[in-house]
């Protein structure tokens, strides 16, 4: 049984959307992240940067923190999605994820979705990074069915929950061919659907 520490957040529907791709049983324990939980003593003993998502795997007495540490876990864990040959190439698009996409988009979910109007530096500024990731995931959407190949892996699964707040980023998602057609292809996966959902069943995702 992996019981799955989290939130209703991009980083959190990682893990979700990847249990529902290997179907692994889990159970959720919610973090509020409004009431500060994830910096309560108890947590930060599984979860030392006091950060959503955590799993703990009981039949294994493990746990683990940082999403993407969490997808390698569960992808060797079930042999899924994470293909021995093509391990270096998923391996960049993941720590592209980790280190790139997730942290300037959610800056950009900062200032220009939750504090709009506070800094026009950081609005621009992560505005204009966020564009740019939107045309470079697109470039390597023209040449590649998915990021790291012509099969769906880790790498799509860490990047995707991002690009599903795109309603958010007022970019314009529609205007990138390749990375709508990934995104939309994505979007209709049953385990997608699913873990999208895991916190709000009546939850959907936004398409373009």
């Amino acid at each position: 049984m992996i019981e799955l520490f989290s939130a209703n957040t991009p980083n959190g529907w990682k893990i979700s959307i990847m249990l529902e791709e290997i179907g692994y049983e889990y159970k959720v324990t919610k973090i509020d992240l409004g009431k500060d939980e994830q910096f309560k003593t108890d947590f930060k003993k599984i979860s030392p940067f006091g950060k959503i998502p955590v799993i703990i795997d009981h039949d294994n007495k493990k746990s683990i923190f940082e999403s993407g540490a969490i997808l390698i876990y569960l992808a060797d864990k079930s042999n899924k999605l994470y293909n021995h040959k093509e391990r270096l190439v998923i391996n960049q698009w993941l720590m592209a994820q980790m280190g790139t996409v997730g942290p300037m988009i959610g800056q950009h979910h900062q200032f220009h979705h939750y504090n709009p109007g506070k800094s026009d530096f950081g609005e621009k500024r992560y505005f204009k990074i966020t564009k740019r990731i939107y045309e470079e995931l697109d470039t390597r959407l023209k040449e590649s069915k998915f990021l790291a190949g012509p099969d769906y892996t880790i790498a799509d699964i860490a990047t995707w929950p991002w690009i599903s707040r795109h309603e958010w980023h007022d970019i314009g998602l529609k205007n990138y061919k390749n990375l709508s057609r990934w995104y939309l292809n994505i979007a209709d996966r049953e385990a997608v659907i699913k873990g999208y959902s895991f916190m709000d069943q009546d939850a959907k995702i936004p398409k373009l």
